[in-house]
């Protein structure tokens, strides 16, 4: 992996003006959501754990769909991209645990989903491409300058959305 590609960690967010691009690992339920200012080619990528804060705590707001996503938002117009050109691209929220009846661990990864759809329509932020759901991780690459991710998995290779 190159040197300029900036390593996103689990409840992180980074701003990549000048890197390559920007990685982040162990997707299971979690999700990494992509965005890009095409105009300046400005990136960021938050990888969020949870949908929404419990009882409005924020002990860090990358790690929550409802915080993050403003978060990276934010620090990306600050360094000067304009939401109104933002696209999103995303992928995670698997089923990692087979669970026997309906429970909110189960469904993490489908709530953290509808989370981030939401919060992404608010900001009028379309999702362009997505790998999301089934019962696997992933690790999420997202290349600046083309705009590309690549999704890469243990078992399934390299997938470009």
């Amino acid at each position: 992996m190159s040197d300029d590609i900036l390593k996103v960690g689990i409840a992180d967010l980074k701003v990549a003006k000048r890197e390559t691009g920007i990685i982040t690992y162990a997707l299971g339920s979690c999700i990494g959501i992509c965005l890009l200012d095409p105009l300046p080619k400005i990136a960021g990528m938050v990888h969020i754990m949870l949908p929404e804060t419990n009882a409005g705590r924020v002990d860090n707001i990358a790690k929550y769909a409802t915080t993050g996503i403003p978060a990276l938002i934010k620090q990306m117009s600050a360094a000067g991209a304009n939401p109104a050109r933002m696209k999103a691209k995303i992928a995670g929220g698997a089923q990692m645990f087979k669970m026997t009846q309906s429970s909110a661990i189960g469904e993490i990864g489908k709530r953290n989903q509808q989370k981030v759809k939401e919060v992404l329509a608010a900001f009028n932020i379309p999702i362009i491409a997505e790998d999301c759901g089934a019962n696997y991780a992933r690790t999420l690459v997202f290349y600046r300058e083309s705009g590309i991710a690549e999704v890469r998995s243990y078992d399934r290779g390299v997938k470009k959305i």
